[in-house]
């Protein structure tokens, strides 16, 4: 692999990917049943791809293609299929991925880059605060880039801050791969079990599903929160199962660092037309390298921003900025456009709520209309409503609903056994569908 083409300059890396862009069109032509048709149907000559600008000539593969025709997409014999992964559904029915040993390998060595970038090396000890089961891509590949990297890691699994720190206490490593918003509830059983956290091994967080950074790259709400009760190295990652590739912060946390030799990265507008530079638009994706499921103009449906000014760390690559959010979760509420990380963000900052779900509904007028229901620690002294709306206006200028219920109440909705994620939204909107 070459990991020094992220210091390459903007047209050195350019071409270096259009030549692997065509090395992926030939794999497809003969081995995706999928693209093969696509291509025939299409009238595209693969011949005449010979720039990323190109790649507009090719009609985008979405979410849909992926359901209905899931197994027109392999491209090797199921004997050569290593492992099986599927989508977590978060916003529609899960998708399987085939994987086969040169697809591992290289999500292994993607993770190694990815950790290196967040300033981890050989000898580190790595703590995986997620799950590795239920056919989930992201646990396997940090336990895959981790032992590539020549690093330790202790496979805990989500939750359970108890054993969590039991584990940090005995082992003591310096590094932790979780989601932001369950360090405050590591922090809050540190305080309340007498447990020197501060002090501990952990080192460096890096954090995984959730944003920790505005678009301006300063720590969001639960950044901040986070920063000020525990002084570690806060590292915010971006990846997706079908990407089967990440992007990661280095120290300077000015956005996730792209891999060029793993994926070609496009920002379309609504109308499918590439945006100008330094506009927002929707994430689509070629991946390259990929043999047993490659995909071309893949619509990810999620919302960034590029940026191409070389870095401080000396990488020269393309950064991605926090995700804006998804591209069908936009809410427009009483005027304000706004999208559900926004909220999120605000939650996750009060350490009085345990749990929560937020509902997107149509109003008697067809207006969307918001509902969030809370599940508290304890009662408080003060009004949690009012203080909770105040701080939605302070945030998003707007203040939804806010219902309290019960923690078991929320429980059951938002971490059905079924599902690999906890659920904080629900669109009952007749217009869009999560």
């Amino acid at each position: 692999m070459y990991n020094t083409i992220e210091y390459s300059s903007f047209f050195e890396i350019k071409h270096f990917q259009e030549e692997k862009l065509k090395i992926a069109l030939k794999y497809l032509k003969e081995y995706s049943p999928f693209y093969k048709r696509m291509f025939l149907q299409n009238k595209i000559d693969i011949e005449k791809i010979n720039k990323i600008e190109d790649l507009q000539q090719i009609p985008f593969t979405e979410k849909t293609d992926l359901q209905y025709y899931n197994e027109d997409f392999f491209c090797v014999h199921k004997e050569k299929i290593i492992d099986y992964i599927t989508t977590s559904g978060t916003l529609s029915d899960p998708v399987t991925f085939a994987m086969t040993e040169a697809d591992l390998e290289r999500l292994a060595y993607n993770e190694k880059l990815s950790f290196e970038c967040a300033g981890a090396k050989s000898g580190d000890i790595f703590q995986l605060m997620t799950t590795m089961d239920k056919r989930f891509m992201a646990g396997l590949a940090y336990f895959l880039g981790i032992r590539k990297l020549g690093a330790s890691v202790i496979r805990v699994g989500n939750g359970i801050a108890e054993l969590q720190w039991d584990t940090i206490q005995r082992i003591k490593p310096n590094i932790a791969v979780l989601v932001p918003s369950f360090i405050l509830k590591l922090v809050k059983y540190a305080e309340e079990n007498g447990i020197d956290y501060k002090n501990s091994s952990i080192k460096k967080l890096v954090c995984i599903g959730e944003n920790l950074r505005e678009q301006d790259f300063k720590l969001n709400l639960l950044g901040q929160s986070i920063i000020e009760k525990w002084n570690v190295e806060l590292y915010s990652t971006y990846a997706s199962t079908e990407m089967a590739s990440s992007f990661t912060e280095c120290k300077y946390g000015c956005g996730g660092h792209h891999h060029p030799e793993l994926i070609i990265c496009e920002l379309i507008d609504e109308n499918g037309n590439i945006v100008p530079k330094g506009d927002t638009g929707e994430l689509t994706i070629t991946t390259l390298g990929v043999e047993g499921m490659p995909l071309l103009r893949f619509r990810t449906g999620d919302l960034a921003k590029f940026h191409y000014e070389t870095c401080q760390c000396g990488r020269t690559t393309m950064r991605i900025s926090p995700i804006v959010g998804r591209l069908n979760q936009m809410i427009k509420y009483k005027g304000t456009t706004i999208y559900p990380p926004a909220i999120f963000d605000v939650i996750d900052n009060v350490s009085l709520i345990e749990n929560y779900l937020v509902e997107v509904f149509d109003d008697e007028c067809g207006n969307d209309d918001i509902l969030i229901k809370i599940g508290l620690r304890e009662e408080p002294e003060y009004d949690v409503i009012k203080d909770m709306k105040d701080r939605f206006r302070a945030r998003i200028r707007v203040a939804p609903e806010i219902e309290i219920c019960t923690i078991a109440q929320i429980k059951d909705i938002t971490t059905p056994d079924i599902c690999r994620k906890p659920i904080k939204i629900i669109d009952k909107r007749q217009k869009k569908s999560l």
